[in-house]
């Protein structure tokens, strides 16, 4: 049945068996008030089990709503993990709720494990492990972990997806669709939640989760971004025996780092590692723009072997997040102008990047900021939560029209987890303090001569590639005006400008590439005199002949009229 279309028969049952849960834990009221049940809704007091007294009627709807995403199973588990992280969408107690959603389910039998990897491997275990332990090491919704031994002695863990789950995660992704699409239409605060949007977005993460060889892509690339890290170890990954539902990568040994009670018996600098923590998450999105996006106490370990000098080690990557170059300069000005309190330029940045509609009207969105932000100054700056200020910038935006970003749903929730981690390790951590530093050495980067080099370098290349293709792209454009196949009509002021533009850009690419080739000549010259130990400032004339033209060059190539 595809989503949103008529329930089968095990579809109906497994509606019913939902309903059962929630009339159990005490929801039904929810349903009976939507718009749809409103006239029926008197039956409730004639139903046998309202008759009885119900425990859990005392508790919080959030308190209820976990209880009952518990009792319908992992995938409801896990799709009420992602909820929380969208306080966008849901008030605050539920959020803080959800958050305390765990995956307590219990493994399945290791001959099944050995079954599915034979199966995959098209050979006996045997012939991969020298040794396979067959009580799991961990057991989550989607997958679970065994400890084995390759041929070579290396200790690894194979994680192996559950048997038949993407056909259980599809037919409850049909059910969330089913009610998704009746919450929209006959609840009242259906419109306003987007359940369909959540739904989809949920039905993506988890998709991309069943792919074990995506996660182990992504260990690999955050492995490569952290290479000789002290801050940061990234497990290595064995692809020769990693499949689709297989992943087979090194065993870490340390310390969870939500056992504060271990790591401060063994002497760790927890300072230091809360503040490693912030230096961790900000690199990640900064530098690289590809980050850890379920870093979670669970899958944050720490190496203490020299405690004055802890490292971290992360683990499970089915949940990676990205940003353009755009949304990496905008976020870091964003936090800037807020701990500055420009208010105006944080409206300015939203509008800039298209996070909200272009017709929004700069002064009221920047009242909106300042009345919503003004009140967390009132705290000590250390206070101040960087995770909070995205999830108020967010809420308000939303007023305005503010379409999600999914990348920026990701970066909250990571933010969230870190700051929550740093500050139980170490509650006096000064978060801005820490952060501060880096964001500004990476908007000077961004902007220096060094990044202006690094992109005249980049475009170099294309430019000498297009640089040929020009004439006969304006040609053909001309050409095709000049049939009538383009409604076109340039007058001659035009025209005699597009051919200055072109002869400007052509000469601009030209002195690039060759600035660029002198450039390369001087330093290969210098290289050979360089063998027997000449100094840069004993260089050879030739060298700062030719490096000195092609400087020039490339300071001529630059568009400083753009």
């Amino acid at each position: 049945m595809r989503a949103g279309g008529i329930p089968g028969p095990a579809q109906l049952l497994r509606l019913l068996h939902i309903n059962r849960v929630l009339v159990r834990h005490g929801l039904d009221d929810i349903i009976l008030a939507t718009h749809l049940f409103r006239p029926i809704a008197f039956l409730r007091h004639l139903l046998p089990w309202n008759w009885i007294p119900r425990e859990e009627l005392h508790l919080t709807r959030g308190e209820r709503i976990r209880l009952t995403l518990e009792d319908l199973g992992p995938i409801f588990v896990k799709f009420g993990q992602m909820l929380s992280t969208r306080r966008d969408l849901l008030p605050d107690d539920i959020a803080l709720e959800l958050t305390k959603l765990q995956d307590r389910v219990p493994p399945f039998a290791g001959d099944q494990a050995r079954a599915i990897i034979e199966k995959a491997y098209r050979q006996p275990l045997e012939a991969i492990f020298t040794k396979f332990d067959l009580q799991p090491l961990a057991s989550a919704s989607v997958a679970q972990v065994h400890v084995a031994r390759l041929l070579n002695g290396r200790e690894v863990i194979v994680k192996v997806l559950r048997p038949g789950i993407e056909k259980i995660i599809r037919r409850d992704i049909e059910l969330l669709y089913i009610i998704a699409r009746l919450a929209q239409r006959y609840w009242r605060e259906g419109r306003r939640l987007r359940p369909l949007e959540v739904v989809t977005e949920y039905e993506k993460t988890i998709f991309d989760e069943l792919d074990l060889v995506r996660e182990a892509a992504n260990a690999s690339q955050l492995r490569h971004n952290f290479k000789d890290s002290p801050i940061l170890y990234v497990p290595e990954v064995f692809w020769p025996e990693t499949r689709r539902n297989v992943l087979v990568m090194e065993r870490i040994h340390g310390i969870p780092v939500g056992n504060i009670a271990e790591l401060q018996r063994r002497g760790v600098d927890m300072k230091k590692l809360s503040e490693r923590g912030v230096v961790v998450f900000f690199t990640q999105v900064f530098r690289d723009s590809f980050f850890h996006a379920d870093m979670h106490p669970g899958n944050i370990f720490v190496n203490a072997e020299d405690p004055d000098d802890p490292r971290y080690i992360a683990v499970d990557f089915g949940i990676i997040g990205t940003l353009s170059p755009t949304d990496q300069h905008y976020l870091a000005e964003n936090f800037l102008a807020f701990f500055q309190r420009d208010y105006r330029r944080v409206a300015e940045l939203h509008i800039e990047s298209g996070w909200v509609p272009p017709e929004t009207r700069v002064d009221e969105f920047e009242s909106a900021i300042r009345t919503v932000s003004e009140p967390i100054f009132d705290r000590p700056l250390k206070d101040i939560s960087f995770g909070g200020f995205l999830l108020t910038l967010f809420q308000t935006a939303r007023r305005f029209n503010m379409e999600v970003q999914p990348q920026l749903v990701l970066l909250q929730k990571t933010l969230l987890n870190i700051e929550g981690l740093g500050r139980q390790l170490d509650p006096e951590l000064d978060l801005w303090k820490t952060a501060k530093p880096f964001l500004e050495k990476w908007m000077r980067d961004r902007i220096g001569p060094r990044s202006v080099l690094n992109r005249i370098k980049y475009y170099i290349p294309r430019w000498t590639d297009q640089t040929p293709d020009l004439p006969n792209m304006i040609y053909g454009l001309l050409k095709q005006a000049n049939a009538g196949d383009l409604a076109v009509r340039l007058r001659k002021q035009e025209l005699d400008q597009l051919r200055q533009d072109v002869y400007r850009a052509s000469r601009r690419n030209f002195h690039a590439a060759a600035g660029a080739a002198l450039i390369v000549s001087a330093a290969i010259i210098l290289g050979f005199d360089a063998q027997n130990g000449v100094e840069l400032w004993h260089a050879p004339l030739l060298s700062w002949l030719l490096g000195g033209i092609g400087v020039g060059l490339l300071i001529s190539a630059w568009p400083w009229d753009v």
